[in-house]
């Protein structure tokens, strides 16, 4: 009788110590079969053993084979069905065009990893995830996101295309009772501010107004104290741990006793990779951006601009 248990993506890092995103690459690669049930994977325990397993093989078989002969492949697995792919990013409507992705490309099988723009790139750069999301603005130029883009990805082929774009700002406490209207007022005595980790948008987009406005982030209390995503922002603030934080709209109406002052509008785009066993499938993926289906769902969610949604911006 076969073993019952099964484990997620985040178990399976625990268990062989590994970030999620390696899972997430031996999945793509076909060495750990997975299933979806809802919007999880799973991995059902008599298969990652089987991983186990041929993984110390290969180790064992490397201590002892001679330094002439060629070290063994490991058993091929034999996977059925869609191939992987990995969309990198927080935005909600990445989790959507996850799902009109699943329905409507039927040899991809969306998986999707929660991080940050800038280590969502990175993550591209190393071969570990093939759609990523990001929102980073270049101080200098005024421009979202190519910049970077081309910093990181240096001598790849991709494709950037416009996803949506949408208001961030600074969450306040209700009422604004500091009267913050502008980037310059976070320069008031006893500040306590709540950040975003290294590498996220929110965070690159006040290190760039900081510096613009001659703001020394030293001065900020509060600056080393980070939550994770927009809403866990907007959450201290409205429980008074913080008086500011910067973030976008969205999660302003999601949280409750925090208002919203809108600053920026801020190009969210994808980079989608252009490798050989990508190409078949990247022309889906822009149609189904383009598609009234999929951006009739973003309307109904409301504060997202989906006047470039689907246009592509560069390519290399």
């Amino acid at each position: 009788m076969s073993n019952p248990i099964s484990y997620t993506t985040e178990e399976i890092a625990a268990l062989l110590k590994v970030s999620k995103l390696t899972v997430y690459d031996l999945i793509k690669k076909g060495e750990l079969p997975s299933y979806r049930v809802g919007k999880q994977m799973r991995v059902d325990a008599e298969d990652l053993e089987s991983y186990k397993q041929r993984a110390k093989g290969i180790a064992r078989a490397s201590q002892t084979i001679k330094s002439e002969q060629s070290l063994p492949s490991a058993p091929p697995v034999l996977t059925h069905g869609a191939r992987p792919i990995i969309i990198t990013g927080q935005d909600i409507s990445l989790d959507i065009l996850a799902r009109h992705i699943e329905q409507n490309v039927s040899d991809l099988r969306p998986l999707r990893s929660y991080s940050g723009s800038m280590d969502s790139l990175i993550a591209m750069y190393r071969g570990e995830s093939d759609i990523v999301s990001t929102h980073l603005l270049d101080g200098d130029s005024g421009e979202y996101n190519l910049p970077y883009i081309r910093r990181v990805l240096v001598s790849s082929s991709y494709v950037v295309v416009n996803l949506l774009t949408r208001t961030a700002g600074m969450f306040v406490q209700p009422g604004n009772p500091l009267h913050l209207n502008s980037w310059a007022d976070l320069n008031q005595p006893g500040l306590r501010i709540v950040n975003r980790e290294k590498g996220s948008g929110a965070r690159v987009l006040l290190d760039v107004q900081l510096r613009l406005h001659g703001i020394q982030a030293s001065q900020l209390e509060g600056y080393n104290t980070e939550a994770t995503n927009h809403i866990g922002v907007a959450s201290k603030v409205a429980s008074g741990e913080a008086n500011v934080g910067i973030g976008i709209e969205k999660a302003a109406s999601i949280v409750s006793h925090v208002d919203f002052i809108p600053l920026i509008q801020e190009r969210y785009d994808l980079v989608l990779m252009k490798k050989a066993e990508n190409l078949h499938w990247i022309e889906s993926v822009i149609a189904i951006l383009q598609s009234e289906a999929f951006q009739n769902e973003l309307r109904a969610i409301g504060g997202y601009d989906l006047s470039l949604t689907g246009q592509v911006l560069y390519e290399s």
